[in-house]
């Protein structure tokens, strides 16, 4: 159970925790399903939020399990039959020389979503490369937006979020994943009002109202970066594999990313519309798909936020 607690410590779009073990004693074998709980049937239509949901998932139970001593062989998408069995996890020995990622393990439940702003400060190049690499490591390309092309990064999440804020469908998803103050539905998924962070007053942070624009009582403003570290994920094709593989990386990116102190946020405005995802790449550094843009920085952790108990996203099997 503690490396299912481990691995449901992962981020995925409003917290909505597409994801489901099951754990077999006899063969040693996770299976990670997908959980249509967790669906977006608006802002999500093909499940490539989920698969990424699902993949961060992924990459914190194969932490969790090297950190336990285990060598283990991870198959994606294993049963073309069964499209919402994502993953298999085997336990096959002990684990070998190469620890990694081990080493990952203490920020598994140290690294949060932050919504708060972040420090006008360089991150240095040998943290930027060491996140490069651990991109890398999952087959995903990471590259800093700069310059027109960051500019371009900006205007298309501003698009996004004010297309989100004026769409019916957009705002019932956002509404099934929120919890305000005064919320009676119990507590075990979504982002809580504590966790909305402030509204932005100035600055270019791209930052998403979890409020979707309505007023919270108290909530306070602050002022966001006026030069914002974005952060791109990429691949070269776009399938379900991609998917699952971008969810790893970044689940990767943001451990080694906690454990170098820097905190993070996501910018998926603009992924969210099939219209502005394709501008997001720069043409001119041979990028093809975009699957994910962070914001990196120096700033205040992140707030934890709630996690369906174990129990009730475990399946133990004799």
């Amino acid at each position: 159970m503690a490396l299912v607690r481990d691995a449901t410590a992962a981020p995925s779009m409003h917290n909505a925790q597409p994801w489901r073990f099951q754990y077999s004693r006899r063969n040693r074998v996770f299976h990670l399903r997908a959980d249509l709980r967790g669906a977006l049937p608006h802002t999500d239509p093909v499940l490539r939020a989920l698969h990424i949901g699902c993949g961060a998932a992924l990459m914190n139970l194969r932490v969790a399990v090297a950190h336990e001593g285990w060598q283990a062989t991870t198959r994606v998408l294993p049963d073309p039959s069964d499209p919402m069995l994502l993953a298999t996890v085997t336990l096959t020995g002990p684990l070998g020389d190469k620890d990694d990622p081990a080493a990952l393990y203490p920020a598994v439940h140290t690294r949060h979503t932050s919504r708060y702003p972040f420090a006008e400060a360089e991150i240095p190049m040998s943290v930027r490369t060491a996140l490069v690499d651990a991109a890398d490591q999952e087959h995903v390309s990471l590259s800093f937006a700069s310059g027109w092309h960051l500019q371009s990064v900006l205007d298309l999440a501003r698009e996004g979020e004010a297309r989100n804020l004026t769409d019916a469908g957009a705002a019932a998803d956002l509404d099934r994943f929120t919890r305000r103050a005064d919320d009676t539905r119990p507590a075990t998924e979504g982002v809580p009002e504590y966790a909305f962070g402030p509204l932005r007053r100035i600055g270019k942070a791209p930052m998403r109202d979890f409020a979707g624009g309505k007023t919270v009582p108290g909530r306070p403003t602050a002022d966001f970066e006026t030069a914002p570290h974005l952060a791109l994920l990429t691949t070269s094709r776009d399938r379900p594999v991609d998917w699952l593989r971008t969810g790893q990386a970044v689940e990767r990116v943001l451990l080694r990313a906690t454990l170098a102190g820097l905190s993070a946020s996501f910018v998926t405005q603009a992924l969210e519309w099939h219209d502005l995802r394709w501008p997001l790449r720069d043409p001119m550094s041979g990028m093809a798909y975009v699957q994910m843009v962070l914001r990196l920085g120096y700033g205040p952790p992140g707030t934890r936020t709630p996690r369906r108990p174990v129990q009730d996203v475990l399946d133990i099997e004799p």
